[in-house]
């Protein structure tokens, strides 16, 4: 599977413009099977979503439809996480969207208290596992990578195989704290034995600036590829499903877990 890392910056509270400034970028992206965009990227990462969260009816969020028409004129799927307003509240939600239009969505378990997100969105319940072209993606919004019991890499009773084989950390993580999203991707690769795409975003925000450091990582927590610090940039790199088998059967750690 080929996996684009794009790392943008978003127009702040400006999804029309963060879209249109995406389009470039995205012409130049070749042949791939997943792009990945950054936690909020169609506005920055707002915590006070009123007027700026788009509407979580599927059929009425633009940018969802954006990342509809993107998938489908790509073939390729898309995934990303949006400020929106549904029936229960505001969700920061984690969209992964194909190229047949269909949609799987995961919102955010662990909101960002330090920032006060809990005081105006509403958390996950449970995580949420996509296939897409023969790999199991686990979907991960930002401050969750650091909470490794919620993403721990469990065998399944019913396949006697690990859950997932890609976990996707999409994130608006500060500079200033860049080296533990850096040490935290790497743990999370290694302890769960699969594959890590960590997609940040740069420039700046209204409190925030923003590095990037957009990687993939192996199972060894090697790094495979990886974004330009500091830049608007991609990244594609195929990862292949025998590679991780291999790894696994070398060195199986994961059945040897609590």
């Amino acid at each position: 599977m080929k996996v684009t890392l794009l790392q943008s910056a978003p127009v702040w509270g400006d999804p029309q413009a963060s879209r249109a400034a995406l389009g470039p970028i995205l012409a130049g992206v070749g042949e791939t099977d997943l792009i990945v965009l950054p936690e909020m990227f169609s506005t920055g990462f707002v915590t006070e979503p009123e007027g700026m969260a788009e509407n979580g009816l599927q059929r009425d969020c633009d940018t969802l439809e954006w990342m509809r028409q993107v998938a489908a004129g790509r073939g390729a799927a898309v995934a990303g996480s949006l400020a929106v307003q549904t029936e229960t509240g505001f969700r920061n939600r984690f969209y992964f969207v194909r190229p047949d239009g269909g949609v799987s969505y995961y919102d955010k378990r662990h909101l960002f208290s330090y920032a006060g997100e809990q005081r105006r969105y509403t958390p996950g319940e449970s995580r949420v596992i996509v296939p897409w072209k023969g790999f199991r993606i686990l979907l991960q919004v930002c401050y969750d990578l650091r909470f490794p019991v919620f993403s721990r890499n469990r065998i399944a009773k019913e396949t006697g195989s690990p859950e997932y084989d890609l976990a996707l950390y999409v994130a608006s993580w500060p500079e200033s704290r860049i080296d533990a999203w850096d040490c935290l991707l790497r743990s999370r690769a290694i302890e769960n034995q699969c594959f890590v795409a960590g997609v940040n975003r740069v420039g700046q925000d209204p409190g925030n600036r923003y590095c990037g450091n957009s990687v993939l990582l192996g199972p060894g927590g090697n790094l495979i590829s990886n974004c330009k610090k500091n830049a608007v940039d991609f990244s594609t790199v195929t990862i292949c499903m025998s590679d991780l088998d291999a790894f696994r059967k070398s060195f199986p750690t994961l059945f040897d877990a609590d």
